[in-house]
C-alpha cells in the first residue's frame, strides 16, 4: 500500500503512531536551513509535514515544488503552532523518508480556492481545476445528494432500471442527437432527449415503481437554462392519484435536505398552481425569493392605489392601449420612483 491513512484522517489521537501518507504538494515552506514544512493534500484534506535537518541533504538534493505527488512515512506529533482552520490542524508528520512518486511543471494556475486561473484556463486544464477544493465540494455534493436520493427511492419500494441510449427517433421537443449505424449504411439511432421513451412499457408491464438518475440529450441552441446533455432523476408510479405523488416527492425532498445537509425539514412544502405561478411570477418555475410579483391591472383585486381598491384607474380609463388589451400587467417597485 503507498498509504495507511489520508490526509485528512488523523487526529491527536492518533500521537506516536507511525504512518505513511500520499498525496499531492500543496505548498512548501523553509524555516531557516533546517526545517521545511510541507503542505500535503489529497481528496481527503491537508496534513502538514515536517522535514527536518536529517534529510535535507536528500531534500536538496530532490527539491519538492508544488503539485508533485509525493509519499512520506513519519510519526504523528502534536503541532505546536496549531491550525484552526483543518480538521488535521493539531497534528503534523514528522518525516523520517519520503520519496517522490512523480514530479510536476508548474501549474499554470494555483490549486486553491481563490485561484487566479480564469476560466478558460481552468477548463483547458480541467485535470487541475478538479483537484480544488471548490470543485470538490460540488462533486461530493452532486454525489451526497444522488446517494439521497437513491436510499430514499428504494426504502419506497422504486427500482432503479436501465433503458437503453440508441433508440429509434421520436418526435420531442427538441432536435435529436443522432449516433449512424455502422452496421446499416444509412440509418441512425437517436439519443434519447427524455427516459420517457421507454417507461410506459415498464408501467404497463407491472413494474409500477421505477426510477433513474440518467442523462438526457437535446440538440436545441443553448440557453440560460439549456444545455446539450443534462441529468435528470425520472419517476414512474402507478395506482396512484395526484395527492400520493406530491406526497412522496415532497418526502424525497425533505429526507435528501436531512441526509445531506443536516437541516430537519418539518414546515409543510409550498404548492401552487400553475396558473398562480404565471400570474404571479410570469414563470411555471417561479424562484419564490423574488417578491416582486406580477400584478394584473385588469382584476379589481389586485389595483391597490392610496391603500383602497381603484382598478376603475385601469378599466375604463380612457386610455386606448389599457382599454382594448385584454390583459395588463405591472410590478410594483414601493420607494423606487
Amino acid at each position: 500500500m503507498y498509504r495507511t491513512h489520508t490526509c485528512g484522517e488523523l487526529r491527536l489521537t492518533n500521537k506516536g503512531k507511525e504512518v505513511t501518507l500520499a498525496g499531492w504538494v500543496q505548498t512548501v515552506r523553509k524555516l531557516g536551513t533546517a526545517i521545511t514544512f510541507i503542505d500535503l493534500r489529497d481528496r481527503y484534506g491537508i496534513t502538514q509535514l515536517l522535514i527536518g535537518e536529517d534529510l535535507t541533504k536528500q531534500l536538496e538534493a530532490n527539491p519538492l515544488g508544488r503539485e508533485f505527488v509525493l509519499q512520506a512515512t513519519g510519526t504523528v506529533n502534536e503541532r505546536s503552532n496549531k491550525n484552526a482552520n483543518i480538521p488535521t490542524g493539531d497534528i503534523e508528520i514528522v518525516v523520517t523518508s519520503f520519496k517522490i512518486l512523480n514530479k510536476s511543471a508548474i501549474p499554470p494556475f494555483t490549486i486553491q480556492d481563490d485561484t487566479d486561473g480564469g476560466d478558460d484556463l481552468r477548463m483547458k486544464y480541467r485535470y487541475l481545476d478538479l483537484r480544488r477544493n471548490a470543485v470538490k465540494k460540488n462533486i461530493e455534493l452532486r454525489y451526497a445528494v444522488n446517494r439521497a436520493a437513491r436510499n430514499y427511492l428504494h426504502q419506497n419500494n422504486f427500482m432503479d432500471i436501465e433503458t437503453p441510449f440508441l433508440i429509434k427517433s421520436t418526435p420531442e421537443g427538441a432536435r435529436d442527437f443522432v449516433v449512424p449505424s455502422r452496421m446499416n449504411a444509412g440509418q441512425f439511432y437517436a439519443l434519447p432527449q427524455s427516459p420517457q421513451t421507454f417507461k410506459q412499457l415498464l408501467m404497463v408491464s407491472g413494474y409500477d415503481r421505477y426510477y433513474q438518475i440518467v442523462k438526457c440529450f437535446r440538440d436545441e441552441d443553448l440557453r440560460a437554462d439549456r444545455q446539450p446533455e443534462f441529468t435528470q432523476i425520472d419517476c414512474e408510479m402507478a395506482f396512484v392519484e395526484q395527492e400520493d405523488i406530491l406526497n412522496m416527492f415532497e418526502g424525497m425532498i425533505k429526507s435528501i435536505f436531512k441526509d445531506v445537509k443536516g437541516i430537519d425539514y418539518t414546515e409543510t412544502v409550498q404548492r401552487m398552481t400553475w396558473e398562480d405561478a404565471m400570474w404571479n411570477y410570469g414563470n411555471d418555475k417561479p424562484d419564490i425569493r423574488f417578491d416582486m410579483k406580477v400584478l394584473n391591472l385588469k382584476k379589481p383585486s389586485t389595483v391597490y392605489i392610496d391603500k383602497q381598491d381603484n382598478a376603475a384607474l385601469i378599466n375604463g380609463a380612457d386610455f386606448k392601449v389599457f382599454d382594448e388589451a385584454e390583459t395588463v400587467v405591472a410590478m410594483a417597485v414601493p420607494g423606487c420612483s
